[in-house]
């Protein structure tokens, strides 16, 4: 690993598991100060071992948007600085449209729509100060229409949306904004998820790729690109991590 982060600080939600915890990790075996955020305090626990320590852990339900005010604050307060929000944490629950119920609804855009909103609300004056950048996780999901997943499809459809339009309002200062969309990745959300029972096998093809699946270390080594000054000309960028999915 390069020290391409010392001196720099991160805060990376979802780092109890899967894709956030294998950016921690990363970053933090780059040499950065990482506050690591999930609302699973036990993952976190391990994440930090996984670390060997070189992380503070925080846990934090990005679906209020006070807690991800107060995270951001603690990051600051803790290191003296911000210089990458990642916002990874998500949650992903198939079920027929027409059987979603409100809860589920809100509780999906909620925690992957309105949690990076207001991380990012709360840490973009501290990115300007340190010509930051904010790397967001969206999916696959908010590129091609998939099955059973209206909810969650919606939310990352949304974070693409909010990458680019925070691109643009900020393009004029050295504050970066980029967008992960991953399809399948071997992470604890893809292994225990639960598609109804009659759901359609043609409309569920459309969301295997031919190529297999990702693993979250891939998504960490770009993620880590991306927040590395070796990406200082990149921004608004969507990348799709999906084994060729989206043009299948």
């Amino acid at each position: 690993m390069t020290g391409r982060f010392k001196g720099k600080v991160a805060l990376i939600t979802g780092a109890g598991s899967g894709i956030g915890r294998s950016i921690t990790v990363r970053l933090a075996f780059e040499g950065a100060a990482v506050l690591a955020a999930d609302i699973n305090e036990d993952g976190l626990v391990e994440t930090k071992r996984l670390a060997q320590g070189a992380v503070s852990v925080r846990p934090v339900d990005v679906a209020d948007p006070e807690a991800c005010a107060t995270a951001v604050a603690a990051a600051v307060a803790e290191f003296g600085r911000l210089d990458v929000l990642g916002n990874v944490a998500g949650i992903y629950t198939p079920a027929h449209t027409t059987e979603t119920s409100v809860d589920l609804y809100r509780r999906t855009l909620a925690v992957n729509l309105d949690g990076p909103f207001f991380l990012c609300r709360a840490a973009i004056p501290h990115l300007l100060a340190s010509g930051g950048t904010i790397i967001n996780i969206a999916s696959n999901a908010g590129i091609q229409g998939v099955p059973y997943s209206a909810a969650y499809a919606a939310s990352k459809g949304g974070i693409i949306a909010l990458t680019r339009s925070l691109a643009v309002e900020f393009i004029k200062t050295p504050m970066r904004v980029n967008c992960i969309a991953p399809a399948g990745t071997l992470t604890n959300i893809a292994k225990s998820v639960t598609f109804p029972q009659d759901r359609d096998a043609d409309l569920s093809r459309r969301m295997a790729g031919y190529r297999g699946v990702a693993m979250p270390d891939e998504i960490g080594a770009l993620f880590a690109f991306l927040a590395s000054g070796e990406a200082k000309s990149i921004t608004g960028a969507v990348y799709a991590v999906d084994n060729g999915l989206t043009i299948s």
